[in-house]
Formats: structure tokens, sequence, C-alpha cells
């Protein structure tokens, strides 16, 4: 079992300036510190302004020579675990976050996974989650079962942050719990 608190980073997967993603991961951070044993650390994606994939080999290899790649590399490899805050975009979820994926690999491997999924819809982006699953099995991360999707996100917005409905947070320490269990569980449990 670790010593140390699970070192769990919450990444904010949009880059738009106006995004819901960053109020949102606010939250989700918030509410990770208060559930205890995690170190929140948060990343936005847009903050990293990763280009499109420019890495000559592949990402398996490890072999990385842009300094933008190398700290990527370091700041995932630097997680025991992630929340995933991720809006959904025409039933998917965000290309820069799909690019984003794609510059590593091993520093994926294992590492378990919550998704926290938003819309302007009823479905509270589930289908960008479900897209999103496979993707992250492929580069060895361990999705956690459980999941949150918030419907209506522009009404949830206001200049004070995240107005989280009713209940949420109870989903949320779910995912959080699940992620917990899978961090410490033996590769292969």
């Amino acid at each position: 079992m670790n010593s140390h608190p699970i070192r769990l980073h919450v990444i904010s997967a949009s880059v738009r300036p106006t995004s819901a993603a960053r109020p949102v991961a606010r939250w989700v951070a918030d509410r990770a510190r208060e559930h205890g044993g995690f170190e929140v650390t948060p990343v936005d994606l847009d903050d990293l302004a990763l280009p499109f994939l420019d890495e000559p080999e592949y990402a398996s290899s490890g072999i990385y020579t842009h300094p933008h790649t190398r700290e990527w590399s370091a700041l995932v490899d630097s997680a025991d675990a992630f929340l995933l805050v991720l809006p959904m975009y025409n039933g998917g979820f965000t290309a820069p976050f799909k690019n984003a994926i794609d510059f590593l690999y091993r520093e994926w491997q294992g590492k378990p996974a919550g998704l926290v999924s938003y819309s302007a819809g009823g479905s509270g982006g589930a289908p960008a989650g479900r897209m999103l699953r496979p993707v992250l099995r492929a580069v060895g991360m361990v999705p956690a079962e459980s999941s949150v999707a918030v419907p209506g996100i522009t009404g949830l917005i206001s200049p004070d942050g995240f107005l989280a409905p009713q209940g949420l947070a109870g989903e949320l320490a779910a995912v959080l719990d699940e992620v917990a269990a899978l961090t410490k569980a033996p590769v292969g449990a």
C-alpha cells in the first residue's frame, strides 16, 4: 500500500477560453482535497499549449525531442491517478485532449482515471466519456467504472464558479473512492 497520499492530477480537458471545464475542475479538485488521501494537482490543458503531436518517434519509444513533450511527460509521470474533466463536443471528447493523450504512452500505464463529463444538454456529456474509455484503455490506463455526468452546464456556471447540483458531491465521492481503490490495488488485480 502507498505510504504517501495519492498524487491525483485533475485535468481540465478543454482549451476554450470560456470553457466550463475550469470551474468544474476547481470544484472537483476541492472535493478531492476534502475527500482525503489525495495530493491534488490541477492541470489546465490550455496552460500546456501543446502543439499538434510533433514528435518524430512513436510515443511508445519514450524518445522525446521537444521540451514541451518532456515537460508533459514529467507532469503525467508524477501522477498516481487522474480525474478528467471533459466537455462533450458533437457527441465526443475534445481533439486537444486526444492530442495530449497521444503524446505519451508509458506515463499513462496502469494509472486509474475517473471521468467527470458535462454538456449543455441532458446527457451530461456521458457519450464523450463512453468514447474516451477505449482510448484510455489503449494507452494502458484503468478507467473507473463509476463516473459523473453533469447536464445543463450553462445554467450551473456563475461568476462565483460551478454551482453543483444536489447529489453531485456524492457521485463524485464514489468516483474518488473507486480511483483510490484502483490506485492501491496491485497491478492485474
